[in-house]
């Protein structure tokens, strides 16, 4: 007998982002494609993880995760945006995916409707193809990647049950105003749809813009799913470790999903990140933030003075840059020719959306040490275009 491919298995593929990352360890280059945070991992995390083993925590925990750092992620909520949250609240998983799978497992069933604003992360559109249902996508433009009332209207059925934002985004480094919340809100409560907000960049903002979790605004606590983890602002993107935030009987639920393909995040890894978070200062946020700014000032620039525009983040650490005066027939072969030229690694514009609309776009990584994206934006001064 031979086995037969799944017709879900057939839809999902290795992302382009991973056969990106492939290449350029092939070649030996700079990986602007993975969201790899080059920091260092601060010592109380390190610390904090490593009394953890010592001390014999090393097998399995609960599913929804150890009670120190829910209360810690509880306390974080509460000191950072005012959400008065309980542990009861909050789900310990494999990564912000991992959260995002397990509360959608709980929430959504085959055959119900996910609108996805776009450009997307591609495994947000994965996930919600693995689980059975359907994709609907609200297209936003660059470089100001407005969200409108029109639009998300126009794109509702009678199937939608969901929509699926990221803020700061990735791909887009878009931060949705207050305006554009409310409007989401509103939209949200009159079709009576969940709010899954994947929040996982909100420490890395720039210029004058805020992050506003959207479980903030009147009416979307009980109906938004906030998805986070410490991936990022804390360099520690293979402990794999996230977290969701919704209802209490909505975290029940997930923990079941959690348990049956996670089982638990690593124990001692939990109380690592409870510690970084008991011990770290505003000052540890606030200086991540403004290191990356500078990063994307002097990425940004480098890419304007070569030609290959770039719609210049709010938030996050992704740019996407117009790549349209590249060689090459498409976004596929474009990222090829600069990694050959330069390289220099960036992610095909096709990972983000569901049309040939990336064709002409790539994405870049700028969070690498200071060194480290210099010598990137050397090498891409070679494909100086004027």
């Amino acid at each position: 007998m031979t086995l037969k491919i799944s017709k879900r298995g057939k839809n999902i593929s290795q992302s382009e982002i991973r056969s990106m990352s492939i290449e350029c360890m092939r070649l030996q280059g700079i990986n602007m494609a993975q969201g790899v945070c080059d920091l260092p991992v601060p010592k109380s995390v390190l610390r904090g993880a490593k009394l953890a083993m010592d001390n014999g925590y090393n097998i399995y925990t609960a599913s929804e995760g150890l009670p120190e750092p829910r209360q810690a992620i509880a306390d974080k909520l509460n000191h950072f945006y005012n959400l008065r949250v309980s542990p009861t609240e909050v789900l310990i998983s494999q990564g912000a995916t991992g959260a995002f799978y397990s509360t959608a497992q709980a929430l959504l069933d085959e055959g119900d409707e996910v609108l996805l604003l776009e450009p997307y992360y591609g495994y947000h559109a994965a996930t919600i193809v693995a689980l059975g249902c359907r994709l609907n996508y609200v297209r936003l433009r660059p470089p100001e990647w407005q969200l409108t009332r029109e639009m998300l209207e126009k794109a509702l059925s009678s199937r939608t049950r969901a929509i699926l934002i990221s803020t700061p985004s990735n791909p887009s480094g878009k931060v949705f105003s207050l305006k554009e919340l409310e409007l989401l809100r509103d939209v949200c409560v009159e079709h009576d749809l969940v709010l899954f907000s994947d929040e996982i960049y909100e420490h890395f903002i720039y210029d004058d813009h805020e992050h506003i979790p959207p479980a903030t605004l009147p009416e979307m606590r009980e109906r938004t799913v906030t998805l986070s983890g410490f991936s990022k602002i804390f360099s520690v993107t293979g402990w794999r470790l996230g977290y969701a935030m919704a209802a209490a009987h909505v975290i029940e639920a997930a923990a079941q999903f959690n348990d049956l393909v996670y089982v638990c995040a690593p124990a001692p890894l939990q109380l690592g990140i409870a510690a970084g978070l008991a011990e770290l200062p505003m000052e540890f946020y606030t200086k991540i933030a403004d290191e990356h700014q500078e990063k994307r000032n002097l990425f940004c620039g480098v890419l304007e003075r070569i030609g290959l525009k770039p719609a210049v983040p709010e938030g996050s650490y992704y740019v996407m840059a117009d790549v349209s005066r590249i060689p090459g027939n498409d976004d596929r072969e474009k990222a090829g020719y600069i990694l050959e030229k330069t390289g220099v690694a960036s992610v095909p514009g096709r990972a983000f959306y569901h049309d040939e609309s990336g064709r002409n776009l790539v994405r870049f990584c700028f969070a690498k040490e200071f060194d480290v994206l210099e010598d990137a934006c050397q090498k891409l001064e070679r494909l100086a275009l004027f």
